[in-house]
């Protein structure tokens, strides 16, 4: 009697077969020109410029050996020049450091640098490059070993638009001094002038834009003719720079404090320490300092309060004669702490003044732009947005929900479940409210849950224009306050029971009849527009909140 193989036999046979098969025969490797991934967010370009008001700085940590292509807004390919530090979203952006292949290379090995802390390659990895016929470049990049590294796009010129001398053949476009014709045969790139006998530094060459610059190891600085390098001179000369210590060491030398300053950015001054929170400026001044001394500010009547240690002043935004003024994209407010000699009565003449005299200026830095909302939690609980400069500060709003169109009375404990013939008052309301400021809201919008990517968005409010009739504004008295009204049946779409608002607003000065804020309602058709703020410009920084409950049954 035959044996008739089972079904599922047949099917085990035929599956260890194609095994065998594909065991056997290896399929010829994919062009990486037609299997890349596309970096495209806007972030990573190197116009954009990181602060603490965007959230933590980001990392490629998910990048791990693909092949990778920067598109849309990252820009049109990776830098060959030094990115500074805190550029394309993050502390260390990575750049290539040395230039593109052509076409006929095939895949080449080139250095990544990662630039910080004053260095253009303090972490360096090896990356795979390639160009392709359609006259753009694909990357095989590796994950970083640490964060925050990001890798950078750029945005190149079009030679065309720079061609000069004799440009009769548009087939043929001549880039200008410092960049190199590419691929495409229309796109300047950058040259790496470092590729070429070390662009004749004696040491370290640093390909730039459009140009290079020579730099010198730890504790040696470059002669006057840019190239060679020399041992420093340190502390022996002017104090190193220093405004206070200055401390030599075999590698070089560096500035300290005494106990009680911090050093500044400059990393050779040293200053008083400032801290800049939601409702209060708060100086603190070693006693050591201002011995004998009574510290007051730009108002008379705020004075220093000593703790033994230290002398502490606090004031706010609208006290003791702080000055607000919108200088660029920040918010500055600015007050001076002055000491004097103290004059009491019956004086012994006993107390030793170290001086006749000090002048402390304090200056605090806010952005002019970000997005806010309510910030989420589990008792459904407003609380105050905090946004961080890239200085020094800190600048609250509050996005409330308010029982009435009187706008006075929010709802604290938990937010409301509204019907759909209920309407919705809502407000950007300032925590502190700051004389000569006004605000705009630039865009406010609905979604069914969280997230601030939802697909489903419902907008009240874009470029300043209310969507529509329904969405009613109010006037305030105070210029830094909005307060709206919108129906709820406008939220209510299929199975959503629950609205979150997310809204974006600018900080202008209420005298300047040029800004953002004086122009109101502003339709643009420009790419910002569809994209977000400038890349160059400030951020928007998302806090999501809510919900407020729909009830159907009417």
């Amino acid at each position: 009697m035959a044996y008739i193989p089972t079904f599922s036999l047949r099917i085990s046979l035929i599956i260890i077969c194609l095994y065998v098969a594909l065991s056997v025969f290896s399929f010829p490797a994919l062009d990486p020109c037609s299997a890349y991934i596309s970096l495209n967010e806007p972030w990573r370009n190197t116009e954009h410029q990181f602060d603490e008001s965007q959230g933590p700085p980001l990392c490629d940590n998910h990048v791990d050996g693909e092949w990778y292509r920067f598109t849309g807004m990252a820009g049109d390919a990776m830098p060959t020049f030094c990115i500074p530090e805190n550029h394309c979203g993050t502390h260390a952006p990575v750049w290539l450091n040395g230039s593109h292949p052509l076409e006929g290379d095939g895949i080449v090995q080139r250095q990544a640098c990662a630039s910080f802390s004053g260095n253009c390659c303090l972490w360096n990895t090896t990356v795979e490059v390639k160009a392709c016929p359609g006259g753009y470049y694909v990357y095989r990049l590796t994950k970083p070993r640490v964060c925050f590294h990001v890798y950078c796009g750029h945005f190149y010129d079009i030679c065309d638009e720079d061609c000069h001398g004799s440009c009769v053949d548009t087939s043929e476009c001549t880039c200008s001094p410092g960049t190199v014709l590419g691929p495409d045969r229309q796109t300047c790139f950058d040259e790496n002038e470092c590729e070429q006998n070390n662009g004749g530094c004696s040491e370290i060459c640093v390909n730039l834009k459009n140009s290079y610059r020579c730099e010198c190891g730890v504790g040696r600085v470059l002669r006057s003719d840019g190239k060679t390098c020399e041992d420093i001179e340190g502390c022996h000369s002017n104090n190193g720079g220093c405004s206070h210590l200055c401390l030599g060491s075999e590698k070089g030398y560096q500035c300290e404090c005494p106990r009680g300053l911090v050093l500044s950015e400059d990393n050779h001054t040293c200053q008083v320490p400032v801290l800049c929170k939601s409702n209060t400026i708060e100086v603190s001044i070693p006693r050591d300092l201002v011995g004998g001394l009574e510290l007051f500010l730009t108002n008379t009547s705020c004075r220093g309060v000593s703790n033994g240690t230290h002398v502490n002043i606090l004031f706010s935004l609208k006290t003791c004669g702080t000055v607000v003024d919108v200088v660029n994209d920040k918010i500055v407010a600015s007050n001076l702490v002055t000491g004097l000699p103290k004059q009491t009565p019956g004086s012994s003449g006993d107390i030793i003044i170290r001086t006749s005299k000090v002048l402390i200026p304090v200056t605090c830095e806010f952005p002019r732009l970000y997005t806010i909302s309510e910030g989420y939690v589990p008792h459904l609980r407003n609380s105050p947005l905090e946004i961080m400069s890239r200085s020094h500060g800190i600048f609250p709003f509050t996005l409330e929900i308010f029982k009435d169109n009187e706008f006075e009375e929010p709802y604290r404990e938990a937010l409301p479940t509204l019907k759909l013939r209920d309407s919705l008052y809502f407000g950007i309301e300032p925590v502190v409210h700051v004389n000569g400021l006004e605000s705009l809201v630039e865009s406010c919008f609905a979604t069914p849950t969280s997230k601030i990517d939802e697909i489903l968005k419902y907008y009240l409010i874009q470029d300043g224009c209310v969507s529509d009739d329904s969405v009613k504004q109010y006037t305030s008295r105070d210029h830094l306050a909005k307060h709206f009204q919108v129906p709820v049946f406008k939220f209510v779409g299929k199975d959503h029971k629950e609205v979150f608002l997310h809204c974006q607003v600018l900080v202008c000065g209420r005298l300047d009849e040029h800004s953002r804020c004086a122009q109101g309602c502003h339709r643009r058709m420009r790419r910002e527009a569809v994209e977000g703020v400038g890349v160059a410009g400030p951020r928007s920084q998302m806090l999501t909140g809510g919900p407020i409950g729909i009830d159907r049954e009417d």
